[in-house]
């Protein structure tokens, strides 16, 4: 081999090795530039959702807050009409049954009036006549 020829094959390796590493560095380079945007791009993302997280958390606690109240003050306004109209129906039941015991026992006093009446009525059983059936 001529040295004209090793010259040409070391500058071609050389030109290679070049152009190799050229691009293995200009790789790197756009890899760490990719990754440092995407941690810019994390960061304000996790910013950004954390001030919502926060946000909605505030607003969720003042619904809670306000819906527990609402829930707690009906709950106190039926608990009150419901024993309002509890003791109301209480007293007319009583009432009522105290009508209806007094009517059934005239009714029944009534009814042994009648009895004794229609027994006189009848009058005792004959004994000398014969009674068909």
């Amino acid at each position: 081999m001529s040295t004209e020829v090793l010259a040409i094959i070391i500058s071609a390796i050389g030109v290679v090795l070049t152009i190799t590493a050229s691009l293995f560095a200009a790789g790197a380079w756009m890899v760490r530039r990719i990754d440092d945007r995407i941690d810019a791009v994390d960061e304000k993302l996790s910013t950004r959702i954390d001030a919502v997280d926060e946000k909605l958390s505030t607003r969720i606690d003042a619904v809670d807050e306000k819906l527990s109240t609402r829930i707690d003050a009906v709950s106190e306004t039926l608990t009150a009409r419901i024993d309002a109209v509890s003791g109301t129906l209480t007293d007319r039941i009583d009432a009522v049954s105290e009508t209806l015991t007094t009517r059934i026992d005239a009714v029944a006093a009534d009814v042994t009036d009648l009895k004794v009446a229609v027994a006189r009525l009848e009058g005792p059983p004959r004994h000398l006549l014969t009674v068909r059936r």
